[in-house]
């Protein structure tokens, strides 16, 4: 009986099997936008996202919700995985690419029936910098310690080979596509577009659902805005919404939030235009913190030209909470976070279980109709978001980037770096960090860090960080913490 069922599950979707009414499945994750900078969140007096206010009002809005990574590379590695990016050795941009081996939630949801698309950033192929991966693979491709990585050799990393059936990727003015933004079908191609990079990648987005939006199958997009990320741009369209003296940065992150905004907003009345917005399941997250340049000991400064960029503020905020990109402080890991689907996620919900975006690919499977996987390392979040469960019962989430480590279970938050720190954290009543209290609790300290050591002990490498810090991390902690 199981090798016929397993005959007929190669055949026929699941999700036809199942006869489950699927939803359709929207993911926008966005680029080093700060926590506080979004409206609902109230945070951020200056900040307008109307649109994605609206939808954390129509479905729940996660005040606890988290990246797996403080840096872009290894949180969409662990977002399109739902696995800690560290069990595949992926800790940090130049671990990459993603191995070919791990299964996306693209890959995934193919499986039950769904068009999958992708628009806007990737980063899981192969970079300049994968020296690790070009060393096995092509050590010919070496100069200078840099990787040179042809088209050929990224190809089979780039979306068109991780399960997405259409692509339009592309970071800033170079998209490799496989449909247009009229909604005609292309073979795969290369092409160039100087417009504002939010404005094509919202375009994209809006093709895609309308060349679905009739079908008998379900779809999975995946939209990953590279915004507000470095270097920053925008059109007076949106400039023009935030008049008034405040640093150009600033104004230039609101516009291009506002862009995304804008865009969330048109796919939400698309959707509406065909019906569809109530059988929509849809994700919204950012892949990390702001930077906002502490370590340069300049933060938040505005001498930089607006489209300079490097390691430097890109003009979000992650206020009220401690820290930016790149540490294990609540700045560099909460992020804004939303999910809504309308009649399964409770109307207006605000939770503040921690949650984190590997949380999304199980999510999404199990909306699908799929079968819960042991190896994903996120849970199901419908039981939560609906109602139909009031709490999820005690679970660890788990950090290690650099040379830093951290875990939070319940209210309490252990964090750790190489130089020998620890710090221990009631975040229920101090989200800011500003209380370290581990010298009055020094056995729930020690009961912490033997779980992030059992924990570290399961990832590629493994074992806890080990001195010494980076002098970046080094003038971060210094900043943040020792004052």
């Amino acid at each position: 009986m199981k090798a016929l069922l397993a005959f007929v599950a190669l055949v026929f979707p699941l999700g036809a099997i199942l006869g489950r009414d699927q939803p359709n499945i929207i993911i926008f994750y966005t680029d080093d936008w700060g926590y506080g900078d979004i409206g609902i969140n109230k945070s951020m007096p200056d900040v307008r996202t109307p649109n994605l206010d609206r939808l954390a009002a129509e479905g729940a809005l996660l005040k606890d919700g988290y990246a797996s990574a403080p840096q872009c590379a290894p949180s969409r590695a662990g977002l399109l995985t739902g696995r800690y990016q560290q069990r595949f050795d992926f800790d940090s941009i130049p671990d990459g690419p993603l191995p070919l081996e791990e299964v996306t939630i693209a890959d995934r949801l193919k499986k039950a029936g769904y068009l999958t698309g992708m628009v806007g950033k990737w980063h899981l192929e192969p970079n300049q910098i994968c020296l690790k991966w070009a060393q096995k693979q092509f050590p010919g491709q070496i100069r200078n310690e840099q990787v040179k990585v042809t088209h050929e050799m990224a190809l089979p990393f780039l979306p068109g080979a991780r399960g997405f059936d259409e692509f339009y990727q592309g970071e800033l003015k170079s998209y490799w596509r496989n449909y247009g933004l009229d909604g005609g079908d292309l073979k795969p191609e290369r092409v160039k577009d100087e417009r504002f990079r939010v404005d094509v990648q919202n375009e994209a987005a809006l093709a895609f659902i309308r060349r679905h939006a009739g079908g008998k199958k379900p779809f999975f997009l995946y939209v990953a805005h590279y915004a507000p990320h470095v270097p920053l741009e925008a059109t007076e369209k949106y400039l023009a919404r935030f008049p008034g003296p405040m640093p150009e940065r600033r104004r230039t992150a609101l516009a291009m939030m506002s862009a995304v905004d804008d865009g969330v907003g048109s796919v939400m009345e698309l959707l509406d235009q065909n019906g569809l917005r109530d059988n929509t399941l849809i994700f919204f997250a950012s892949d990390n913190g702001a930077p906002l340049g502490a370590h340069q000991g300049k933060p938040k400064e505005d001498v930089l030209p607006v489209d300079q960029a490097g390691a430097a503020w890109d003009g979000s905020s992650n206020d009220p909470l401690n820290g930016e990109k790149g540490m294990l402080a609540e700045g560099g890991i909460r992020v804004p976070m939303i999910i809504s689907w309308p009649g399964r996620v409770r109307k207006g919900r605000v939770i503040d279980e921690p949650v984190i975006n590997l949380d999304f690919a199980a999510t999404a499977i199990a909306a699908a109709g799929l079968p819960t996987d042991a190896t994903l390392d996120g849970v199901n979040l419908l039981p939560l978001l609906s109602g139909s469960k009031p709490a999820f019962p005690l679970r660890n989430l788990y950090w290690r980037f650099w040379n830093q480590a951290a875990v939070r279970a319940g209210d309490w938050k252990y964090l750790t770096h190489g130089d020998g720190m620890e710090m221990l954290f009631n975040l229920r009543i101090d989200k800011e960090e500003k209380h370290n209290l581990i010298t009055g609790n020094p056995e729930r300290a020690a009961e912490l860090k033997q779980r992030l050591t059992t924990w570290t002990k399961e990832l590629r490498p493994t074992g806890m960080p080990t001195p010494p810090l980076d002098d970046q991390e080094k003038s971060w902690y210094r900043h943040y913490f020792e004052k």
